[in-house]
């Protein structure tokens, strides 16, 4: 059994359906003990794993299902050279919410000077990065950022009725306050791999 946790939120793992199912079973019976339940709407089995899309290809089942947890959605991709790795990219609810918050601050900062607002939109997009860029998220987290230039481009034109900021002005602006989009996290093979002063492996 593979367990991850965060708060209340966790994604059990399991080599045999008939244990999950049986997991699962005891676990309702557990919080019912206590007069709780699990969220029916964030509780549910599903195959997944390195062999998920074989084992359902041969049984002419669809792709394997995926799941969110922590912001991402979680599926069974191949890398280049055909081997089994999880995909992890930013959830597109997360994403939605997430701009239209930034967008609605950036109307209520409209009127501030433009390194006021660079400086804002640039701690904004950096906690983004320091998150959501991990490997293999390259094209949604460079999806955030454009979206992010567009609001802002947007906002700044509309400070005037004679404005004239052209698209190759603000290009100019965005590469003095805003980072481009790099993957902030190693793979979690590099990210594992502890070791002790005299370089043995932690286990």
């Amino acid at each position: 059994m593979v367990l991850v946790r965060y708060a209340d939120d966790f994604v059990v793992g399991f080599q045999h359906r008939d244990d999950a199912e049986q997991f699962l079973a005891d676990l309702r019976d557990r919080f019912a003990q206590f007069g709780l339940g699990l969220h029916p709407d964030k509780t549910r089995l599903i195959e997944f794993g390195r062999f998920a899309a074989a084992d359902r290809a041969r049984r002419g089942d669809g792709k394997p299902e995926t799941f969110g947890f922590l912001g991402f959605t979680h599926a069974c991709v191949k890398t280049r050279n055909g081997r089994f790795r999880v995909g992890r990219v930013t959830e597109k609810k997360r994403m939605r919410v997430k701009r239209r918050s930034v967008r609605a601050e950036m109307r209520r900062r409209m009127h501030l000077l433009i390194r006021e607002q660079g400086a804002w939109l640039r701690s904004v997009f950096t906690g983004h990065l320091n998150y959501y860029g991990v490997p293999g998220n390259s094209e949604a987290i460079g999806t955030f950022r454009y979206q992010l230039v567009r609001d802002w481009w947007r906002v700044l034109r509309r400070r005037s009725q004679r404005s004239s900021l052209s698209w190759t002005r603000m290009s100019r602006i965005v590469a003095q306050w805003l980072p481009p989009p790099r993957i902030k996290h190693p793979w979690p093979s590099v990210r594992f791999d502890a070791r002790t002063q005299d370089r043995s492996p932690v286990r």
